[in-house]
């Protein structure tokens, strides 16, 4: 962490030491004062800036001048950044005073927010003219997800005075901080790093483009997605998790699902009336609906006897029954899914994701998956898997090296 030393702080603890009242608080903050002076035009800062602030707190406090105290503790928080420059000048008022020493900075924060809101305002009327049926909390997200992106803002050479926000940065500057951390690579600062390799496209081609570079992502990718699965193995296996739970643990994580799918669908919400939990986008370009029911707390068996065999349960059917439902739905409204989304439903199909086998212990596992199985063949575009199927399938996929065990029997 870079400690910050610069003549508004050194201004401030000059305000301070006239403050304070016992001569100890004051040798104190004079060796604060003598640490930031001794680098001569280049104020010293560094960790002993950091011990010398908290050794003058301390004799503050220890003298009960805790006016001081107060004003040591901004000095810290400003030296450690924690304080921005424009507010820890306004607030001791270095620079200027009077009833106008506030008007640039007042002007200057008045403008920028003015700007602010009307690029909001433009960019929610645009997304809204675009996708008319949009909810409220997606147009929300919208703008989130924009103001994430800005803080990689590009100023392109070839448009002097003029900047621009290149959507899904700051989500490529978060994957390779994860690469970066994931491989244990010792380096100081790595979302800063990851942040200048998301903003540098030459430099992240370069990257990609080496050897050595591509079995860094591949491994670092490994990883985190062996990571991801144990963490969606705990949540399978919490016998509290809820549906809330288990999307917030399958969602962006398109790869778990197989081979066949090449991410998610921007928009859940494409039937008046209905919400799909996860919409994945096949390799042809048709949808393909994910229901997602509860796993260890669900109210019921998978399977039950019936003739000397085992059949699936009515929690299995009415799961089934609602995927359906939805597949209707989206036939029905296709042409508009279509133009308005520009996602392909006339080949939709979906999955149907519940229980797990060991809320009954006292069948096989090997007899539930069967009989779901049996149920699948007999279903045309629904498909039947209890989660821990599912993430069983998926270890497979990277080579069982996941290493978590299984859930107990009740």
């Amino acid at each position: 962490m870079e400690v910050r030393s610069d003549w508004a702080l050194e201004l401030q603890l000059r305000q301070i030491e006239k403050v304070a009242e016992r001569q100890e608080v004051k040798t104190a903050l004079s060796a604060v004062l003598a640490h930031i002076a001794g680098g001569g035009r280049n104020r010293r800062g560094g960790r002993q800036l950091l011990t010398l602030l908290g050794e003058a707190r301390d004799e503050a406090a220890a003298a009960a001048e805790w006016q001081v105290v107060r004003l040591v503790l901004d000095s810290i928080d400003y030296a450690e950044g924690r304080i921005l420059k424009p507010e820890f000048e306004e607030r001791y008022r270095l620079f200027q005073d009077g009833a106008d020493r506030d008007r640039h900075l007042r002007d200057a924060l008045g403008g920028s927010l003015r700007g602010a809101f009307q690029i909001a305002a433009d960019e929610g009327a645009n997304y809204l003219s675009k996708n008319p049926e949009a909810s409220v909390e997606e147009v929300i997200e919208h703008m989130r997800g924009i103001g994430k992106d800005a803080q990689f803002l590009h100023a392109p050479v070839d448009r002097p005075g003029r900047y621009r926000i290149v959507r899904g940065q700051a989500e490529l500057s978060l994957w390779l901080e994860q690469v970066l951390r994931g491989k244990r690579i010792d380096v100081e600062d790595v979302e800063i790093i990851a942040r200048e390799l998301a903003m540098s496209p030459e430099a992240l081609a370069v990257l990609a483009a080496d050897r050595n570079g591509q079995l860094i992502f591949g491994a670092a990718e490994l990883q985190r997605r062996a990571s991801d699965l144990r963490g969606l193995r705990r949540v399978v296996e919490d016998r509290r998790a809820s549906e809330l739970d288990l999307q917030r643990a399958l969602e962006g994580q398109h790869w778990i699902f197989g081979g066949r799918f090449i991410g998610e669908a921007a928009h859940r919400r494409l039937v008046p009336g209905d919400e799909v939990d996860i919409p994945l986008i096949r390799g042809d370009g048709a949808l393909h609906v994910v229901e997602l029911k509860l796993s260890m707390n669900l109210s019921g068996p998978l399977v039950k006897r019936h003739r000397n065999a085992w059949v699936p349960s009515g929690k299995v059917h009415d799961a089934v029954g609602q995927a359906v439902n939805y597949l209707v739905g989206l036939d029905e409204n296709r042409e508009r899914i279509r133009r308005d989304f520009g996602v392909e439903t006339r080949r939709a199909s979906a999955l149907v994701l519940i229980g797990h086998p060991a809320l009954q212990s006292e069948v096989p596992e090997d007899e539930i998956n069967e009989t779901l199985r049996t149920l699948n063949t007999h279903l045309s575009r629904v498909e039947v898997l209890t989660y821990k199927e599912l993430v069983d399938n998926a270890e497979r996929s990277l080579g069982g090296s996941v290493g978590v065990a299984s859930v107990p029997s009740p």
